[in-house]
């Protein structure tokens, strides 16, 4: 039997993810090899947001196959992470609590909401953007400190 010692708990995963990080997120290219990059996220409400380019290679990989694994990690020297798996559902004509939602995931990034409003400006030419929402399969957290 596996060693349960260093798992956390739901309300440490809570806290976990409210904090400000980068999570890793994967995706299925065609050939079936893993896509992975960075993301900016939030987590509320047992689900998983982030924006995403609608003509970048990972909105086209989930849209063909909505599967993502995702690995939040603390950095060194915090010896946390997180991982997650489930699916991608695609949310492209933004009402005002979806564009509310976006904001706020790019606002978490930036100091100010000045600094935000300058970021989204300067990610506008490159096209429109799709929220993503994950509805966690599996949810796994780690503890080694």
């Amino acid at each position: 039997m596996a060693d349960t010692g260093y798992r956390m708990n739901s309300s440490q995963i809570q806290a976990f993810l409210a904090e400000t990080r980068h999570a890793i997120a994967t995706v299925l290219r065609a050939d079936g090899a893993p896509q992975t990059s960075p993301i900016w996220f939030l987590y509320e409400n047992e689900r998983l947001y982030f924006s995403v380019g609608v003509s970048s290679a990972k909105f086209r990989q989930l849209h063909r196959d909505p599967r993502i694994a995702l690995c939040i990690d603390a950095g060194h020297p915090d010896a946390r992470a997180v991982s997650i798996s489930g699916s991608a559902e695609f949310i492209t004509e933004m009402t005002p609590e979806q564009a509310d939602l976006e904001w706020r995931i790019m606002r978490r990034y930036h100091e100010t909401d000045e600094a935000t409003r300058q970021y989204v400006a300067s990610i506008e030419a490159e096209g429109p953007n799709a929220l993503i929402v994950v509805s966690p399969e599996r949810i796994i957290g780690w503890d080694y400190n």
